[in-house]
């Protein structure tokens, strides 16, 4: 992928030197798992508390292209998908991203190297849907096939009764979007690189990820360690001087 460097102040601002396209291209095909792909991976509880202050995390939040193909540690993991839509009121059942009417349409689909997954809030586990490896079907981009984990958010849109058909979309995209902002900023809080696009063959992986009828594919977002030589941003000291 081509970049531009745009320079205001003393910051750097990378821009791809495209549009976001519509156009749909080879989509790699599915790989055989790296190991064996277990039908049930169950998590301890998330830790809830401690990390870096929201600002903080806010000041760090960044998107990063280069992935290591280190793996996520099992307890990384079940944090990371706790504070992507995880319930943190048991009382009700509320969820760490909000849903509207509490339809909670979207599902987490986690894509590993030793299988395709769904996150189950409830039980905080991950249940297998196939067994093979997808993330490289995520998008178009070469560090897909590598990086650990690549989340999928799809909006089943038939738990959305009580909401108008015409609107349905469009509160699952905001749904989503809270979601995924919520993975940027565990990833800042914890040092991980991260990744969201909205550029992927939709149908490949509905029909690779058995997506049942009335299921969409809005985002998906990219998660791992950092490449080598690659840093987490720090809160820049002097960003209130820069000329934007």
């Amino acid at each position: 992928m081509q970049k531009m460097t745009l320079t205001r102040g003393r910051h750097a601002m990378t821009k791809p030197l495209f549009r976001i396209g519509s156009a749909l291209l080879n989509t790699p095909a599915p790989r055989p798992v790296d190991g064996t792909a277990v039908p049930y991976i169950g998590f301890a509880p998330a830790h809830r508390t401690g990390g870096m202050p929201l600002l903080d995390a806010l000041a760090a939040r960044q998107t990063s292209r280069e992935f290591a193909d280190t793996p996520l540690d099992h307890t990384t993991l079940g944090d990371l998908l706790w504070a992507a839509d995880g319930i943190n009121r048991a009382r009700d059942g509320g969820r760490t991203a909000p849903s509207a009417l509490g339809g909670y349409e979207i599902d987490v689909y986690v894509l590993l190297a030793s299988g395709a997954y769904r996150y189950d809030p409830v039980a905080h586990a991950l249940s297998l849907v196939v067994a093979a490896d997808l993330r490289a079907m995520t998008g178009y981009q070469e560090f897909l096939g590598h990086a650990p984990v690549n989340l999928v958010y799809v909006a089943d849109l038939t738990r959305m009764q009580d909401v108008p058909h015409a609107q349905r979309e469009a509160f699952a995209a905001a749904s989503t979007g809270a979601i995924l902002q919520n993975v940027y900023l565990f990833c800042a809080s914890t040092g991980l690189a991260a990744a969201a696009r909205g550029w992927m063959n939709r149908s490949a992986l509905a029909t690779n990820l058995k997506l049942p009828v009335g299921s969409v594919a809005l985002l998906a977002q990219t998660v791992g360690h950092f490449a080598a030589g690659r840093e987490p941003l720090t809160p820049d000291e002097d960003f209130s001087t820069a000329a934007f």
